[in-house]
């Protein structure tokens, strides 16, 4: 390359990361799909905040990515602007039918839960969606559902949902109302065809119909309006009408009782920086549980990606999900030692766990977080290896601005997991599979419940600033993406999306969330960009390695946006999905 003043010679540098990362002065929307991202940034130009790019590629991404998410699905949803004390979590996951306990349940099952009706929790994305609008946002209804209107007109088919959708094509054809939407001519569509879903944009304007004829009350009591249209009136009623159809037993007073809870998040510190997750209705805690343990630990003179780093870093994920399994579950139905678990000091005890010369050949024993808060409680569940395959799933969107207003959340369920409740284009969430069918653990089936979600959102916070906003889907590998991320920025100096693309490790030595809860003891995922001499030294160390492809999608998909020390915004999105990081 020739310098234009001198016509001297300058050396050509290296390319580091496969992106360049996104930096913007007043806003950056990052999600897993690059439409999304452009529904988002859409509202910025209407004069909104974050909180309404968010729910605006929110709801986007439940037309878009229907093998991952879906508007009847779950939200968890996290918010922030200046002067809060510390974020807020929407903890947008439904309940468990009232009149099903765990013992009609295996009469009825036995040990199975199969597909659709089967898992019916209660919708709640829609309820976190317009909840978070109405509590944060500045927009009405309308300007929000306007992208994901236009887009159920039609947007062009992209590869990973092709190929799912073919997969699961004998599956749709069982389901009428699914093979309209999903199989246009009789068959799946391919790659570049036009999608068009009716009734799901027949939903959306609905809503925006009844915001409007409630308008005269104000902005939110509008917004409120069409939430209470869909747990109390005519969709509830067709909601209601197809779970009975179905063979559920969620019924009109599940959806009439539904309401999402509004909380503080809960967090730790590492390196500095407070670390803000959701609560244990969700597997959020396991975020600040696992870096605990890494506060203890040198990760910085280490190699990073070296054998020591990702030896401690999976022993140390280890550790937390023993606790996980342990303790995790709904704290409305669950007592969750929680200050314990997130106690440095019960870290600096579980630490000694960790053994630089020998993996785990499994879960080691939960430890004893409950006297950590002064008190005592039962001894944590202990699981058992159990085969079976994994899903993956979800999907994810941040947003912020440049005053340090931040949003984040990850819809999930897949619209191709369950019949599509006719007229209306959306499934009842089946988020009840990540309940358990086994007496005892945390998470077990019980009547109004909530499982333990995987899909968490995060915020790193620094002297009372939002640092970086992130998440990512991945089911289990979820909270293993987002603490080596977090690692990478915070210990390794990264820029953001050199921090995602990096190569990345999963550990599957613990039970999926997933039914039926499949557990691989002693076993590791690593990409195949990991060099082959540090994957032989990690199976010398007792670790099982399976090698993945080079870019793997299995190992999640992270979005995040960085403010730099300038004010800058520094977006990422990650190349394992169709991610897409912009802003202005």
């Amino acid at each position: 390359m020739i310098e234009p003043m001198t016509g001297a010679f300058l050396p050509v540098a290296g390319v580091a990361q496969g992106r360049p990362e996104f930096l913007a002065t007043r806003h950056v929307v990052s999600s897993s799909h690059y439409l999304a991202t452009m529904a988002g940034l859409r509202m910025f130009a209407l004069g909104g905040n974050a909180a309404d790019a968010g729910v605006a590629a929110g709801i986007a991404l439940n037309v878009l990515e229907r093998h991952l998410t879906d508007f009847g699905g779950v939200a968890p949803i996290m918010f922030f602007r200046p002067g809060m004390a510390r974020p807020e979590t929407i903890a947008g996951v439904g309940r468990w039918p009232r009149r099903l306990t765990l013992d009609r349940y295996l009469e009825r099952y036995g040990g199975d839960m199969p597909i659709g009706a089967p898992r019916y929790v209660t919708p709640a994305a829609p309820d976190a969606w317009l909840t978070a609008l109405a509590r944060y946002g500045r927009l009405a209804l309308r300007d929000v559902l306007q992208p994901a209107c236009e887009l159920c007109e039609g947007f062009p088919v992209y590869d990973r949902l092709a190929r799912t959708i073919g997969a699961l094509a004998s599956r749709l054809r069982e389901w009428p109302a699914s093979a309209r939407v999903f199989l246009p001519n009789g068959r799946p569509p391919r790659v570049g065809e036009v999608l068009v879903q009716r009734d799901l944009g027949s939903l959306f304007r609905r809503l925006i119909d009844v915001e409007h004829a409630a308008a005269h009350r104000g902005r939110e009591a509008a917004i409120t309006a069409a939430r209470d249209e869909i747990y109390h009136g005519e969709i509830a009623r067709a909601i209601a009408a197809h779970a009975a159809q179905t063979g559920s037993e969620l019924d009109a007073d599940d959806l009439a009782a539904s309401r999402v809870a509004v909380e503080p998040s809960i967090s730790s510190r590492y390196r500095g920086v407070e670390v803000h997750a959701c609560g244990p209705w969700s597997q959020g805690p396991l975020l600040p549980m696992i870096l605990n343990l890494l506060e203890g630990a040198p990760l910085r003179e280490w190699e990073r990606g070296g054998a020591v780093h990702l030896h401690y870093l999976i022993e140390a994920i280890k550790v937390a999900c023993a606790d996980r399994e342990a303790f995790i579950g709904d704290p409305a139905q669950v007592d969750v030692p929680i200050a314990g678990l997130l106690s440095p000091e019960y870290a600096e005890e579980r630490r000694r766990l960790i053994n630089p010369a020998r993996a785990w050949p499994s879960l080691p024993a939960p430890g004893n977080p409950w006297r950590h808060e002064g008190r005592s409680g039962p001894a944590g569940y202990i699981p058992v290896p159990a085969a079976g395959a994994s899903h993956p799933d979800t999907s994810f969107v941040c947003a912020m601005e440049a005053d340090g207003t931040a949003f984040c959340a990850t819809p999930s369920d897949p619209g191709l997991s369950a019949p599509l409740v006719p007229g209306l284009g959306i499934i009842i969430s089946t988020r009840g599979a990540q309940l358990w069918t086994m007496p005892g653990h945390p998470s077990a089936i019980a009547p109004g419940k909530r499982p333990r979600l995987t899909p968490n959102p995060a915020m790193l916070v620094r002297a009372g600033q939002v640092l970086m906003p992130f998440g990512c889907p991945g089911g289990d590998a979820q909270v293993q993406a987002m603490v080596q991320v977090a690692c990478n920025v915070l210990d390794f100096e990264m820029n953001v999306q050199a921090a995602i693309e990096a190569p990345r490790v999963v550990s599957a030595s613990f039970p999926s969330s997933f039914y039926p809860h499949a557990y691989e003891p002693g076993v590791v995922r690593v990409e195949g960009r990991i060099p082959p001499e540090v994957r032989a030294q990690l199976g010398a160390l007792g670790h099982t390695v399976d090698v993945l492809p080079d870019v793997a999608p299995s190992v999640a998909a992270v979005c995040a946006i960085r403010r730099r020390e300038t004010g800058v915004l520094e977006g990422g999105a990650d190349p394992r999905r169709a991610s897409y990081a912009a802003g202005w």
